[in-house]
């Protein structure tokens, strides 16, 4: 950007989850647009008849916005050429799409829908795991024994499972598929979920998901010992919107964590370079899975 009112320069976001995308740039640029006017955060939050801590989760593109919010914020920050409040209000209305997701509200934790948002924007999608297989990657039968083993197979969980197929159909897309790079823990391969045959199945589908030109999966084997995700499992996210920093993904029993401060994601781009190099190749990982179906 050549100034804080010129978003000419902005690359366009045009994959299925740019709502998502759209809700952080503009964030973003609000808080441009704001510091560039040496206006806190406080000051901000009353303009639009709220809070210092509103308008922090704005600029992170965590909430969504109101129209008149933004309008109101651009006057506050001197923004009042109609020529160059335009694209900010485009890029408002566009952040306040519907998204397939949304039809998922009641089965979804709040602190979930965010991620789908940036999963479905990914340009580059790493990831650790040492429980399960990567649910992006996983197969509907094999989905079902999890949620039945957590003990929360339910009314709701066909509906869960809806979810995860759908969610899938982002490394299926003809255009702009995001890459995924996942590093699976010997453990999740080997643990019994559900029947034999589930198993076998989910591991027939990992190995024909490893066909895919933007599908890479690693085996991290019993015999790599002691490594660096010795914290658990993870995700990194990284975009082509050069706006967009990468995000780390952390996943509890009671909700979400986004880190996107650079020397937060650094640690963990350097423990998934890590155990990237420790875990067996691609083709050594397609032999092990072959031997493991015998197994079961």
């Amino acid at each position: 950007m050549s100034g804080p009112h010129t978003t000419d320069s902005e690359p366009e976001p045009t994959r299925a989850g740019g709502a998502t995308v759209r809700r952080i740039m503009l964030g973003s640029q609000l808080r441009r647009l704001r510091e560039a006017a040496s206006i806190t955060r406080e000051t901000a939050g009353w303009e639009i008849r709220s809070s210092e801590s509103k308008i922090s989760r704005l600029e992170l593109g965590r909430v969504g916005f109101k129209m008149r919010d933004v309008e109101d914020l651009l006057s506050l920050y001197g923004v009042t050429d109609p020529a160059a409040r335009e694209p900010f209000l485009s890029m408002a209305k566009a952040a306040n799409a519907t998204t397939w997701w949304h039809g998922y509200h009641d089965v979804l934790p709040s602190w979930f829908a965010g991620y789908i948002g940036l999963e479905e924007s990914a340009s580059l999608i790493r990831t650790y795991e040492v429980q399960y297989i990567p649910g992006l990657l996983q197969t509907a039968d094999y989905m079902r024994a999890v949620m039945a083993g957590r003990g929360v197979f339910d009314s709701d969980s066909e509906r869960r499972v809806q979810v995860r197929m759908e969610r899938q159909n982002v490394l299926l897309r003809e255009q702009e598929a995001p890459r995924l790079w996942a590093v699976v823990d010997e453990a999740a391969l080997r643990r019994p979920v559900g029947s034999p045959e589930i198993m076998r199945q989910q591991l027939s589908h990992l190995l024909e998901m490893m066909e895919r030109p933007n599908v890479t999966v690693q085996v991290l084997p019993f015999q790599s010992g002691a490594h660096a995700a010795e914290a658990g499992a993870f995700t990194i996210l990284r975009f082509a919107e050069p706006d967009l920093p990468d995000v780390v993904y952390l996943e509890h029993l009671a909700g979400a964590l986004y880190l996107d401060k650079r020397d937060d994601v650094d640690v963990y781009l350097q423990v998934i370079e890590r155990i990237s190099v420790t875990a067996l190749t691609p083709a050594l990982t397609a032999e092990a899975l072959a031997k493991l179906i015998k197994d079961f």
